[in-house]
């Protein structure tokens, strides 16, 4: 995070670019892994494909009609592990968190973003400045 040559690689572009280090070996800071990849699997192996170019063509038609709605109760776990994983100061010892999307959903309230605690964020910004 702190290499002086991507620093100086960086001012050079006038890009405000930063390495920062996440949880090691988690699949839940990536968002396609989190959900997208295993919901669109789930949905293309409940159509029958005889070969493999007839799977192709089941994986590209459920990415073509794929809920958008599923997208962003996806996204909203993604921000929930982060949430989480800032609490903890890092690392991946945390669990992912459930709100109850589908109810929410149904109720008109779930939310399109989650909000962080302000004394959450300026503890994080803290530890990342040190």
């Amino acid at each position: 995070a702190n290499d002086p040559d991507f620093a100086l690689a960086v001012a050079q572009t006038g890009l405000d670019i930063r390495i920062m280090n996440q949880p090691p070996n988690s699949p839940d800071m990536n968002v396609l892994d989190l959900g997208f990849f295993a919901s669109l699997q789930s949905k293309a192996y409940l159509r029958n494909s005889k070969n493999i170019d007839e799977l192709i063509r089941n994986v590209e038609k459920e990415y073509v009609e794929y809920d958008q709605d599923m997208v962003n109760r996806v996204f909203l776990t993604l921000q929930g592990c982060f949430i989480e994983v800032m609490k903890l100061g890092g690392g991946n010892g945390y669990k992912i968190p459930h709100m109850n999307k589908e109810r929410l959903e149904r109720l008109g309230t779930l939310p399109t973003r989650l909000s962080c605690d302000l004394q959450l964020y300026q503890s994080v910004m803290l530890s990342l400045s040190q």
